[in-house]
């Protein structure tokens, strides 16, 4: 299923529309309201509660964006909810929440976080929780992940979503539990087809990479993350279809 026009006629807010500055935490109800305002696409981040429910939250931890300590997969969605984020004024959401309320006023790019610390091939809980929540969606949506694995599945699960490969060149200590070989491979984009991915999402610093040209030419979608000043967006576009950003309000918004 290829990525919809929606995600490549405007750029996509990284972690919903936030400013912490002015009370819009990342990944937060206030960073939603704010996109929806505006009418702009956003990225958000996924992560697992302890009793398997999706929520809207990019770190393993809770430490950097609340006041909570400790890792996200050790509350229950009830208690992660109550959990308001720094800077904002409401409780970590609830995946289901959330898309409910979009309800397709806005394009919705979904990273779900790997799980297992590897990128392997971990059991598929948290994948079969994601796509039974967007079965009946009918709004622009697409899933993405760094991990080829949770792709795949997530094609077997959701054949009628898009979905992409986040990738980047793959340095071995920045992902000290992945081996050399594997963070190669990753590195080439090797698992794009078997995952039956249709687009990826790629740092905009290594976009005149071999790799990214190769899959253009094949007819992937080309995204990039994360562009944070106009400048970098006006580079980013000579290759990318479209852009993540944050930081700044790119034109027309």
């Amino acid at each position: 299923m290829n990525l919809l026009a929606p995600f490549i006629n405007g750029p996509i807010a990284h972690r919903t529309l936030h400013d912490v500055k002015s009370g819009i935490p990342e990944n937060s109800w206030e960073g939603l309201e704010e996109a929806i305002s505006r009418g702009c696409a956003i990225e958000i981040d996924l992560q697992l509660s302890r009793d398997g429910i999706p929520v809207v939250f990019h770190d393993y931890k809770l430490n950097r964006v609340t006041n909570e300590i400790g890792f996200i997969s050790d509350r229950p969605a009830s208690e992660l909810e109550k959990i308001v984020l720094k800077g904002g004024r409401k409780g970590i959401p609830r995946f289901d929440a959330f898309m409910s309320y979009i309800a397709g006023r806005v394009p919705v790019l979904i990273e779900l976080k790997d799980q297992d610390g590897t990128l392997g091939d971990s059991p598929s809980v948290f994948e079969s929780a994601v796509c039974k929540i967007l079965k009946n969606y009918t709004g622009p949506v697409a899933i993405m992940s760094f991990n080829p694995f949770m792709i795949e599945k997530c094609a077997k699960l959701s054949p009628n979503i898009p979905r992409g490969l986040i990738t980047e060149v793959f340095k071995q200590d920045e992902w000290p539990n992945i081996s050399k070989l594997r963070c190669d491979k990753l590195t080439k984009i090797s698992d794009y087809f078997t995952a039956g991915a249709t687009f990826i999402s790629h740092d905009h610093m290594d976009l005149k990479s071999d790799e990214v040209d190769r899959l253009k030419k094949a007819g992937a979608t080309i995204l990039c993350w994360t562009v944070r000043t106009q400048n970098e967006d006006i580079e980013a576009r000579k290759i990318a279809d479209s852009v993540t950003f944050e930081n700044y309000l790119p034109d027309g918004f």
